[in-house]
């Protein structure tokens, strides 16, 4: 019985379906080097907007620190400053 002919692959057509399925493994790993050298980029960019954001930060922290030990100086001067006015009224 004949099923059907089938012709047999000849080395020149091997060679050419192999470069083929090598062209396209090629182009499929090209890509996906494409997209993660995209998304480094696009992480390093990130990255880099959180650092900036977290110096803003640090010094937004050590000004409020300043203030706040300047506060607390004043308030403290104050207080002395009425405790001494109060004192020095005579008790009655």
């Amino acid at each position: 019985m004949c099923y059907g002919h089938q012709r047999s692959l000849s080395p020149h057509d091997l060679i050419h379906r192999r470069s083929q399925n090598d062209t396209s493994v090629v182009d499929h790993l090209q890509s996906r080097l494409a997209e993660t050298e995209a998304l480094l980029e696009r992480a390093r960019a990130r990255e880099a907007e959180l650092n900036r954001r977290l110096e803003e930060m640090k010094r937004f922290v050590s000004v409020m620190e300043i203030l706040e030990t300047y506060l607390k100086r004043k308030f403290q001067e104050q207080q002395d400053n009425v405790v001494r006015l109060f004192s020095s009224i005579p008790a009655k």
